[in-house]
């Protein structure tokens, strides 16, 4: 802090601080969702039906995003930690608006793919001071909480930005979808401008110029860290392959379209409400059982996506996979308090920037092993594929509670138990 706070200022500092970074979050991921909703029609230039080589086409330039938050991510999180994490948070809100201009201007596959890529650099520069100051922001006893907050404003504005893309890329022509490329880069100024003023006159984070950066980045890759990122590298890797396989496996064993849609808002709307909770819960249980909750819960739904698959869409595997993934929600809040219990100061945004390259990493991995897999055996491979993502995520949780049993800590319960 710039100044040493009278008792009262800590309170009025944090309140503020998350109320920025959960407003930025929400504009944010509402922008993205709405453009993410229309992508794939604004490349190919008409609207459904596409072909194999037009998802292949999309899918590629899609993809863009991912590398390029996976290979800078890191990068931002050193600038965040530092040259300070709101203006790193800010320059990234502002470049992804211009941004998201420059796209609504040309159709062209490989001018989009290049700009895809820089989006995805800002994605980075966004994510990761948002989880630094919320880590540094929450009180000592509340960090589950407000991460479970934050994943919540998250996934709200992912949701709801979703829908209203999806409306629209059926409501306006083809040729005028640039128009909500236009929109997102309001709501993200929008957002911009709203999080600045709550900010505006607070002591805040300034960085540590003087810091070496391999100082800041070798923390990120301590044991500790990586046993709780690893399992995100898997999990999404399993995530990334049910985003693709999700509709036409549905349709491969006659399970309505529209009941799909209804199963994933649903979902959806169940995520955005628990997350505060389970991240409550992991405050008060510690982060350890939470996490291992999760972790049961997301091996669960492997296990009933599998029996889906194999014998179609009869209602007590639907109850199985509905209860599973409920009980999968608790790793989320509870693995991002543990990381935030990891983290010093100095570096704690680039420690945070671990979880987004875990999961643009798990993403890109998940979809070139589940397709290769697929391809070569059929569902076979994608049973094979659920074993190993399966198997690696027991592993890791086991080598966790291990690392934790070694500590010999007298205490009963610690925040990062």
């Amino acid at each position: 802090m710039a100044t040493t706070p009278s008792p009262v200022e800590p309170t009025v500092v944090q309140r503020h601080s998350l109320l920025a970074v959960f407003t930025a979050t929400f504009f944010v991921r509402f922008s993205f969702g709405i453009t993410i909703a229309v992508f794939a029609s604004y490349i190919l230039r008409h609207t459904g039906g596409f072909d194999q080589t037009g998802i292949g086409v999309a899918g590629l330039v899609s993809a863009m995003a991912s590398v390029g938050e996976f290979s800078t991510v890191l990068l931002s999180g050193a600038a965040a930690d530092r040259y300070g994490r709101f203006p790193v948070l800010f320059l990234g809100m502002g470049s992804a608006a211009v941004l998201l201009l420059a796209i609504s201007t040309t159709r062209a596959p490989i001018a989009l793919g290049a700009l895809n890529f820089l989006f995805g650099i800002a994605s980075g520069a966004i994510l990761a001071p948002s989880l630094a100051i919320v880590a540094g922001q929450s009180r000592s006893d509340q960090v589950g909480l407000e991460m479970g907050r934050f994943d919540a404003m998250n996934l709200f504005g992912w949701i709801s930005g979703y829908a209203v893309g999806f409306g629209l890329v059926f409501s306006i022509p083809n040729d005028r979808l640039n128009a909500i490329f236009v929109l997102g880069a309001a709501t993200l100024v929008l957002g911009l401008f709203a999080a600045t003023l709550l900010i505006r006159g607070i002591p805040r984070h300034r960085g540590t110029r003087g810091l070496a950066l391999g100082d800041v980045i070798r923390p990120a890759f301590r044991r500790s860290v990586l046993l709780v990122t690893l399992p995100w590298l898997v999990i999404y890797m399993l995530i990334g392959t049910a985003l693709v396989f999700l509709v036409s496996s549905a349709g491969g064993i006659g399970f309505p379209p529209v009941y799909l849609a209804i199963g994933i808002g649903a979902g959806g709307t169940v995520l955005v409400i628990t997350q505060p909770t389970y991240g409550r819960l992991a405050d008060r249980l510690g982060r350890m059982r939470m996490m291992t909750v999760g972790a049961g819960g997301f091996v669960a739904v492997m296990l009933f996506a599998s029996l889906l698959v194999a014998y179609g869409p009869r209602v007590p595997l639907l109850a199985g996979i509905g209860i599973s993934i409920i009980t999968a929600l608790a790793y989320g809040p509870a693995a991002l308090a543990a990381l935030a219990d990891l983290t010093n100061e100095v570096g704690r945004a680039t420690t945070m920037a671990i979880y987004s390259l875990t999961i643009s990493l798990g993403m890109i991995l998940g979809l070139g092993a589940s397709t290769g897999l697929y391809y070569e055996l059929g569902n076979t491979g994608l049973y094979i594929f659920f074993g190993i993502v399966a198997a690696a995520l027991v592993v890791l949780t086991i080598a966790r509670h291990r690392e934790l049993s070694s500590l010999a800590i007298s205490r009963v319960t610690t925040p990062v138990r």
